[in-house]
């Protein structure tokens, strides 16, 4: 671990006492407005505060995230302070979420480019012949690829995983349950569980405690 490179326990207790939430390696936080110059002014006031912020305007809300070389750094923790003592963080809606498209393969390495050409994405830095690809305007959830043993043609190969916080899963997978799914699989809780349909298509609900090895 780099001196810079935070724990995700430490990462999520840093900011405890504000509204970011940390999922999936980034913080991330909305400030609700009621037009579209509303959201420039919250982006003026907030673009001073560093270059890691990304922020998204809509005419209802600003969607804020923060990261560093796909990580949450010390000096990230300590801009989102900032920003949290600059505007009102928090809008009505659903919470903060990740969505991310994993498709199982025998050979990584000959389906990604159909993938990465498909859907004109693109590869994350230092990315390998077996790495995920992603969205180049950020918009569209990143694919990663998960190896198959064995084939497995009666089961399906593509799922989606959405990243939530910490303490919103349980209520996450009870609306799940409520609306006809089932709970496949719980044995890596809390890092996800494995959800289906009631036709067996799969989801995973996953957050970013149970992952450390030092938590």
């Amino acid at each position: 671990m780099t001196p810079n490179r935070l724990r995700r326990t430490e990462i999520s207790a840093a900011l405890a006492d504000t509204s970011w939430r940390f999922v999936l390696g980034s913080l991330r936080a909305s400030v609700a407005v009621t037009s579209l110059t509303g959201a420039v002014e919250v982006a003026q006031r907030l673009a001073p505060t560093g270059d890691s912020l990304a922020m998204d305007l809509r005419r209802d809300r600003v969607a804020l995230t923060i990261q560093t070389d796909g990580w949450v750094s010390a000096a990230d923790v300590e801009q989102a302070r900032r920003v949290a003592e600059l505007v009102d963080l928090g809008s009505p809606g659903r919470s903060e979420q990740v969505v991310e498209l994993a498709i199982d393969a025998m050979d990584i390495a000959r389906v990604r480019p159909f993938w990465r050409a498909v859907l004109a994405y693109t590869d994350e830095p230092g990315a390998g012949p077996e790495d995920g690809v992603v969205d180049p305007l950020g918009q569209g959830p990143s694919v990663w690829f998960q190896r198959m043993t064995e084939p497995r043609p009666q089961r399906n190969r593509i799922h989606f995983d959405i990243a939530v916080p910490h303490d919103e899963a349980e209520t996450r997978i009870a609306a799940a349950l409520e609306a006809g799914g089932t709970l496949i699989d719980g044995e890596a809780a809390p890092a996800f569980w494995v959800l289906s349909d009631p036709e067996g298509n799969e989801a995973c609900i996953t957050t970013w405690q149970g992952r450390d090895r030092i938590a």
